[in-house]
């Protein structure tokens, strides 16, 4: 039985990955009191009424008795964990029930009762493939990828039930024929050794070997202040002097304040990494160094900060299947940025727009033009590429609505930096921190963002087409600080609404709800607010979405020089952010004077289709109207 659970182990530690040390035992936990309840319900009463001498009855055994414990598995499978394990457990542990009839036949004609020993260890080491060596977080947010891991799940689900499907029809042969009889105990012995060892060389030769555990965001109490910042001078100096203050305020707090805890968590070898655009640090660390810290009087809160588990090969670039646009892209007519560049002579030159996402493929025909440039315009913190790069297609496309070239972005002439926050479309908090830090003050590769970054090279307006949800760690408040230092400091956060709607308050996941950003819906060809934009209002009343912008149908740059169109709120944020960037551009005096241009992007937005009943119309008057391109920048050079 031992060596049949570690044949349906096999898989698991090919195409999975153990989380940290303290899941992994609980794991463990979990799957030996599924493999006791089994045993329980398959004991040798169970069997009595299968087994008895002769050909016939051993044939009973295996075919009718199997098929029977097979059902009592798939009940017990049902109810092992979430979703992701229990898909995978009711597909390859029921076909283990003709085995065990087997076993039942071969352990009569040794003379002894099988009783529940070879289920408890069959079941428990079956199920804890799936429990052990699967995020099942991973498996609800990475779902619309390809290649990622529910498709690794899908296939070592399969594996598994050959593997089970095999053995049951080897067992039944070899252990219910009429002369068979029952393997000595140093042949089972040695067959479980050998699959031990197998188990232990796929892991480490095939497998990903090691533990990879989620780490810890540290919020501390003390955040910096940041009130009384001169405005200074209009423009793009007045903005570069506001970003200097605000970096040299964020970095001496943080310096000031966390230096204790930072030695204490080096001593205890947690690796710990500063960050102080929200003043944090995320380290290692299970569930008691949480508690130990959360004990602490300078800690706010602590927060998880998810970790990805590897996969066994990396996931296929994401590339487009339809032609280069011959013209400008019917959303950009619709709002008008081509009547922008035609009447105006304004593609948003001299603007820098700054990108996290899932990353920018920077040799695009539409977008390589326009990468700034220099050692401090990417950053990588997932895979800490050198380059701009993207395979999974999401920032490529974002990045080529707002400044693409021929006929996708509404801003061709301004310029771009990017920074990964997404990888296999999951980010963390630290990770949403890396790249608004990085916008705030860029540093060069391998730099110290404390020391080394450069406040006068921040864009000027960063466009996010993503959200920070509980299962990725975030709390309602995590980036609040975050997105309060980019406003002080002139920088322009534009952030999508999310993908939750049509139900009213579904707009949840930070930054979209928080006051200092401006939040994009999206709407359709008809005008009409798509039906998966989410609504406000959110906490306090305030109303979201700010504005609306195309979000159905949009054709963009994809890796690898292609083209796709995507719908999302995504999809829509880029849009305004590249209106913000033809208003500076046609205006540079108002570079970093966010109110007066989020007034006129209200302004002069036009009126959008009703969204629904309960949510009452999308309007102009209500602050959540469609963007005019036309208008906007018409009225930013008044």
């Amino acid at each position: 039985s031992s060596d049949l659970g570690l044949a349906l182990l096999l898989p698991w530690v090919r195409f999975g990955a153990l989380g940290g040390l303290l899941e992994t035992v609980l794991a463990a936990f979990a799957a030996a009191a599924v493999g006791l309840l089994a045993g329980a319900l398959l004991d040798d009463r169970f069997w009595a009424p299968f087994t008895g001498d002769g050909p016939p009855r051993s044939a009973r055994t295996v075919l009718v008795g199997g098929l029977v414990a097979g059902v009592v598995l798939l009940l017990v499978a049902a109810g092992v964990g979430h979703s992701g394990v229990q898909l995978p457990a009711l597909l390859f542990v029921p076909p283990v029930g003709f085995a065990l009839g087997a076993c039942q036949v071969a352990a009569r004609r040794a003379g002894r009762p099988a009783g529940a020993a070879p289920v408890r260890w069959l079941v428990g080491l079956a199920v804890f493939g799936p429990l052990a060596l699967t995020d099942p977080e991973e498996i609800s947010i990475l779902l619309a990828t390809t290649r990622d891991v529910p498709y690794w799940v899908a296939v070592a689900s399969g594996v598994g039930f050959a593997v089970a499907v095999l053995l049951a029809v080897g067992y039944g042969v070899l252990l219910a024929r009429p002369r068979g009889h029952a393997p000595r105990r140093l042949v089972a012995a040695s067959g479980a050794a050998v699959l031990l060892l197998t188990v232990g060389v796929v892991d480490v030769a095939a497998g990903q070997p090691g533990l990879y555990g989620e780490r810890l965001l540290v919020v501390l109490r003390e955040q910096a202040d940041l009130s009384g910042i001169p405005a200074g001078t209009p423009g793009r100096a007045g903005r570069d002097a506001r970003t200097a203050e605000v970096y040299r305020r964020l970095v001496a707090t943080a310096e000031r304040t966390q230096g204790g805890l930072r030695r204490d968590l080096s001593r205890l070898g947690l690796d710990p990494t500063p960050y102080y655009l929200v003043n944090a640090i995320e380290t290692d660390g299970g569930p008691a160094v949480r508690a130990w810290l959360s004990g602490r009087p300078e800690v706010a809160r602590v927060l998880v900060s998810q970790r990805l588990r590897p996969l066994p090969a990396p996931a296929p670039v994401s590339r487009g299947d339809q032609p280069a646009p011959t013209g400008p892209e019917w959303n950009l007519r619709m709002i008008g940025a081509d009547r922008v560049w035609s009447e105006l002579s304004v593609t948003g030159s001299g603007v820098v727009v700054g990108s996290s996402d899932s990353g920018v493929d920077g040799t695009h025909p539409a977008l390589a033009a326009g990468f700034r440039g220099g050692d401090d315009s990417w950053y990588d913190p997932w895979n800490h590429t050198r380059s701009p790069a993207d395979s999974g297609g999401h920032g490529t496309h974002t990045a080529g609505s707002a400044v693409g070239r021929d006929g996708i972005g509404v801003a061709p002439g301004a310029q771009w930096v990017g920074c990964v926050n997404l990888d296999r479309n999951l980010g963390s908090p630290a990770h949403y921190l890396d790249c608004l830090q990085f916008m705030l003050a860029p540093f060069p590769a391998g730099g110290d963002p404390f020391t080394d970054g450069r406040p006068a090279r921040a864009p000027d307006v960063l466009t996010n087409s993503w959200g920070c949800p509980p299962v990725e760690g975030c709390d309602p408040g995590a980036l609040r600080p975050a997105t309060a230092a980019l406003e002080a400091a002139g920088i322009l956060v534009v952030a999508a609404a999310g993908n939750t709607g049509p139900d009213c308050g579904s707009i949840v996941d930070p930054p979209a709800p928080y006051a200092d950003v401006l939040t994009v819906g999206a709407v359709n060809r008809d005008r009409v607010v798509a039906e998966f934009s989410s609504r406000g209002p959110v906490a306090g009343g305030v109303v979201k979405p700010d504005l609306v912008a195309p979000g159905e149908g949009i054709r963009s740059a994809m890796p690898g020089g292609g083209y796709a169109t995507l719908d999302g709120t995504s999809m829509a944020t880029p849009q305004v952010a590249g209106v913000v960037a033809l208003m500076w551009s046609a205006n540079p005096a108002l570079v970093g004077d966010l109110a007066r241009t989020r007034s006129i992007l209200r302004d002069t937005a036009q009126p959008a289709g009703p969204a629904d009943l309960s949510c009452g119309p999308v309007t102009a008057s209500s602050g959540a109207g469609l963007v005019d391109a036309y208008a906007a920048v018409r009225a930013a050079r008044r």
